[in-house]
C-alpha cells in the first residue's frame, strides 16, 4: 500500500471505517491499530485457505441459485469476482461448511501476501488509496499454480481470467533449463 488519503476535516469517516473494520471480522490488534496508533487504513482483505476453494465455490452457486442466478458451466463464481461476501454471507458459509477466512486491514506500508489458490475477496477500500500488486509463483507452489491455469483454462473465451496470466509453463522451463545448466557447468567437479 503505497498511498492511502484521508480526507480533511471528515471525522465521522473514522467511525464509518471503524464499523467498516468491525464489520469485516477484524481482531482486536487491528482495531487497536487503527484506534491508539492513528496509521492510514487503506483497504480490507478476506482471504481462505486453498484447501477451501470447493467448498466456497459449492456455497456460492448455492447463493446465487437461491436468488435465482444462473451458474453458467464456462463460468466460475470464484474467478468471476461477482461476489462479496458481506458479514451475514461469511457468517453463513461458517456454519454451513466449515470454512472461516481471515480478515486483513491493510495499511499504508503493508504488504499483504496471498498464497497460491487462496480464494479472496475483492479488495473493500477503506479510503482512497494505491496498491501495487505482483504476481509470484514459487517453486514451492508451482504444482498449485499450474493447476489454477487448468481450471482458466475451462473458462469461456471472453472471460478475464481465461488466459495464463501467471505464465506458469515459463516459469517451470526457465527453473529446468537453469537447473541442468547448473548440472552441465559443474558436471566436472560431479564425476568421482
Amino acid at each position: 500500500m503505497v498511498y492511502v488519503g484521508i480526507p480533511k476535516g471528515q471525522a465521522d469517516q473514522e467511525e464509518e471505517v471503524l464499523k467498516t473494520i468491525q464489520d469485516g471480522d477484524s481482531d482486536e490488534l487491528t482495531i487497536k491499530r487503527f484506534t491508539e496508533s492513528r496509521e492510514k487504513p487503506g483497504a480490507l482483505w478476506h482471504i481462505y485457505a486453498a484447501k477451501d476453494t470447493e467448498k466456497i465455490r459449492e456455497f456460492l452457486k448455492k447463493v446465487a441459485e437461491e436468488q435465482g442466478q444462473e451458474n453458467p458451466v464456462d463460468h466460475d463464481p470464484i474467478h468471476d469476482q461477482s461476489w462479496y461476501l458481506d458479514r451475514p454471507l461469511r457468517k453463513r458459509l461458517h456454519q454451513e461448511y466449515g470454512v472461516q477466512g481471515w480478515a486483513i486491514v491493510q495499511f499504508l506500508g503493508d504488504v499483504v501476501f496471498i498464497p497460491a489458490g487462496a480464494p479472496h475477496q475483492d479488495v473493500h477500500n477503506l479510503y482512497s488509496c494505491i496498491k501495487v500488486a505482483e504476481d509470484f509463483v514459487s517453486p514451492e507452489h508451482v504444482k498449485h499454480c499450474f493447476w489454477l491455469t487448468q481450471e482458466f483454462r475451462y473458462l469461456s473465451h471472453t472471460h478475464t481470467n481465461h488466459e495464463d496470466k501467471l505464465q506458469v509453463k515459463n516459469v517451470i522451463y526457465h527453473a529446468v533449463k537453469d537447473a541442468v545448466g547448473i548440472l552441465r557447468a559443474n558436471e566436472s567437479s560431479l564425476r568421482p
